[in-house]
């Protein structure tokens, strides 16, 4: 059996036409198979017309794509274009309008010139003396302004910070202020009788030679004074152990070298747990814990040290309390504060080492690991170093306030002479000052100038002048206020 399969002229396809033929009695079965043959092909024609449909499809959308983007990127180099044309416009302005400011330069260049001329021709005075001239009349009218200025900032400043000022160092004062005793670097053992310095002396000086030996003192016996034996030592420790020590052996009465030796070393221990305990009450008060053990047993030696009659332990506790109180007042770190004020003066307890007190101060805050900002606190409370924090400037502050209390410094008279008169010196080194007297304890200093010198806005810039040369050149504890005063008189007589 012969048949033709036609189904490719169904999907517009041409080709020749496929003939089956079928022999013999299996014509049934052989025509089975050639179906499913047919079948297959033609699927997989259908599934190649599909493929292609969809390349065709996924082709026309990228050219579609392309064109979008070939038509944005047309735009956008037609907007360069412009944008490039402008750039090239305001180009040209900007070239114009310099050209035509450097033509108006020149102009007033020659102008400046011709007028110049024309004004020496007239006043009959030379460039340079012209310009002196002018100058001198421009650093008049500057000195008014920089002294109206000075004044007006002067007015400013105290109008605002006055009252809060009061309030803050009052309260801060109020709160550090804590009793202190007036005990001077020689102590003295009273005793009840002239006969026991005999004792205290011993066979041949042996007893007070092994007094002196075992505390590092000396022992002064003078006869004139009745009923006391004075000790002096530089080490205010090694005094009051020496003072403790002897007090114990006059009670004993048993006063030979090596009872000596023993009641020395006992009592050398109970001072020493003396210190530690002064020390940590001393942090305590101002609530700093967990300092190093040798921290607070170094801070417990300002307790036997003494600056112008002034307890050092008292001072520093003081000082930490005023700069708390201040931290708190203003929002600053108050632990910073508490903790720089209280071991300020640390270095002070360094007898035996040289440096300065600040020096030595701050290598024991850095052996005992301290902040960095506690140890700025302590390297910049006499201003050794620029200010770096609030904190230092609030520990400095506390400090001058401490020290400037009334009755918290004694000092010696031929000191005393000399600040007062360095005071006045400075005052009287500038120019136009006639006289100057340091009076309130060298808390104020009041200058007299010579009237045809220095004007009345002079005064002002003159005050300002000497302020900043007393801050650069004198050491001072607490302020000083400058009061210059200028007075014009006249005078005539009545016949």
């Amino acid at each position: 059996m012969a048949y033709y399969d036609d189904r490719n002229k169904r999907h517009g396809q041409s080709g020749s036409a496929k003939v089956v033929v079928s022999v013999g009695d299996n014509s049934s079965q052989h025509g089975y198979q050639s179906r499913d043959a047919r079948d297959i092909i033609q699927d997989a024609r259908d599934e190649a017309f599909r493929i292609k449909k969809a390349a065709e499809e996924e082709a026309r959308k990228i050219r579609q794509e392309s064109l979008e983007i070939e038509e944005r990127i047309a735009q956008k180099e037609e907007s360069l274009d412009s944008k490039l044309s402008q750039a090239s416009k305001l180009e040209e302005k900007i070239e114009s309008a310099k050209k035509a400011l450097d033509q108006k330069d020149q102009e007033l260049t020659k102008v400046r010139s011709e007028l110049i001329e024309k004004l020496s021709k007239v006043s009959q005075l030379t460039a340079q003396e012209a310009k002196k001239l002018i100058l001198e009349n421009v650093e008049e009218q500057l000195k008014s302004e920089i002294s109206k200025r000075i004044k007006e900032a002067e007015e400013t400043i105290k109008a605002e910070s006055a009252a809060k000022s009061k309030e803050i160092i009052v309260n801060a004062m109020i709160s550090g202020a804590t009793d202190w005793v007036a005990e001077y670097t020689v102590s003295t053992v009273k005793l009840e009788s002239d006969d026991l310095k005999g004792r205290i002396i011993g066979k041949e000086g042996r007893n007070i030679r092994s007094f002196e030996l075992a505390t590092g003192v000396d022992v002064e016996l003078d006869s004139d004074i009745q009923g006391e034996v004075r000790l002096s030592s530089f080490d205010p420790v090694r005094r009051e152990v020496a003072r403790i020590a002897l007090e114990e052996l006059v009670k004993d009465a048993r006063i030979q070298p090596t009872r000596i030796e023993q009641i020395v070393q006992k009592v050398k221990g109970h001072v020493q747990s003396d210190m530690s305990e002064a020390g940590k009450k001393a942090a305590n008060e101002l609530g700093l814990y967990n300092l190093p053990q040798e921290a607070l047993d170094t801070l417990g030696r300002l307790k036997f040290r003494y600056s112008y009659g002034q307890n050092q332990l008292i001072a520093s506790l003081e000082t930490g309390k005023i700069a708390k109180k201040i931290a708190q007042e203003i929002g600053a770190n108050e632990i910073t504060c508490a903790t720089g004020g209280l071991f300020h003066d640390i270095g002070k307890t360094e007898i035996d080492k040289e440096g300065t007190h600040v020096q030595l101060g701050v290598q024991l805050a850095k052996k005992w690991n301290f902040p960095q900002a506690v140890v700025d606190c302590i390297a910049q409370h006499h201003e050794d170093e620029p200010f770096s924090s609030i904190e230092s400037i609030i520990v400095h502050v506390a400090d001058a306030v401490s020290g400037a209390r009334p009755g918290a410094r004694h000092e010696a008279v031929e000191d005393y002479i000399k600040r007062l008169s360095d005071i006045e010196n400075v005052a009287t080194s500038f120019q136009g000052v006639e006289k100057a007297y340091a009076i309130q304890a060298g808390r104020e200093v009041r200058v007299i100038v010579q009237p045809n010198i220095i004007d009345d806005e002079g005064i002002i810039t003159l005050s300002h002048d000497i302020r900043q040369k007393l801050e650069s050149q004198l050491n001072y504890p607490g302020q000083i206020v400058v009061t210059v005063i200028r007075e014009t008189r006249a005078q005539d007589i009545a016949k």
